[in-house]
């Protein structure tokens, strides 16, 4: 079987290009979903502020400019073909070379610091929060997530016993959007998480918002339940930067997996209407 070489460079330039256009253009299903806001939203307030955020958008994209002064932490998802020989130098420190790369010559703000105590900026973005997964075929697909420190902060994660079931699992998903209120800058998109472990809990509910905004999942019963989830989210009358309104968010997506007997993790990782992700495969 023939073995396709890709040198590391090609994955720094990637990476570096994708923070840079998450930052500035707004994706097509993030577009679609605001609109489509717009045209359900009941409150004139909730019309008025859906408007300013599509103003906004434009003139991100017309001026290569931020469309929030919060550029993110850089969220790398990196799925390595099997069949694919990586050269040149390690694969996480030419994903860290990218994340400097774009957001230095991007003019981007640094955010990320060195430790969580000592709190000295790195000043250039990295370290990267890096999920590398090893896949069939010859291709390396990158999909990057610029997230934002108000939602990542409004996120949350809970152990729940078995016997809570679903009605455990959406009213801790409600109560999480309820408490974060315009905290979250919403409209929001819901990244759920539910199975695994304690640690793979919080990385589904984070790749669960790299789906299109809005596409159901391909399981029925929980393309259900996100529906029922996203309808109970916007009567709480949050609404588009929490000053009322239908839309309190745009979609709610779930991912799921097996865990064990005695556990049910969920996890619930907000996104504002900032969804910056951009994807490519090399």
């Amino acid at each position: 079987m023939a073995v396709r070489e890709l040198h590391v460079d090609q994955i720094t330039d990637a990476v570096a290009r994708l923070v840079q256009e998450a930052n500035f253009v707004l994706s097509e299903d993030v577009k679609l979903a605001l609109a489509q806001a717009r045209q359900r939203e009941e409150s004139a307030v909730g019309r008025a502020i859906l408007e300013e955020l599509v103003e906004n958008y434009t003139i991100a994209e017309t001026e290569s400019v931020p469309m929030c002064q919060d550029t993110g932490a850089a969220v790398v998802f990196i799925e390595v073909g099997q069949d694919v020989h990586l050269v040149g130098g390690d694969l996480k420190e030419a994903i860290n070379r990218g994340v400097a790369k774009g957001y230095t010559e991007g003019y981007l703000r640094k955010s990320m610091l060195d430790d969580p105590l000592r709190r000295k900026n790195t000043g250039d973005n990295t370290p990267a929060m890096i999920h590398i997964d090893l896949v069939p075929g010859d291709k390396v697909h990158i999909a990057v997530d610029c997230k934002g420190g108000g939602s990542e902060n409004m996120s949350r994660l809970a152990m729940l016993k078995p016997s809570d079931g679903w009605e455990g699992v959406k009213k801790f998903v409600i109560d999480t959007v309820a408490n974060a209120g315009p905290n979250a800058c919403p409209p929001l998109i819901v990244g759920v998480g539910v199975g695994g472990t304690f640690d793979k809990v919080g990385y589904l509910a984070k790749r669960s918002l790299l789906r299109p905004v809005g596409q159901p999942s391909p399981d029925p019963e929980w393309a259900a339940r996100e529906q029922e989830l996203l309808t109970e989210i916007n009567k709480l009358g949050v609404g588009p930067m929490g000053l009322g309104g239908r839309v309190t968010a745009l979609a709610v997506h779930i991912e799921t997996m097996g865990c064990h007997i005695t556990a049910l993790p969920v996890a619930v990782n907000i996104e504002c209407h900032s969804h910056r992700h951009k994807h490519t495969v090399l």
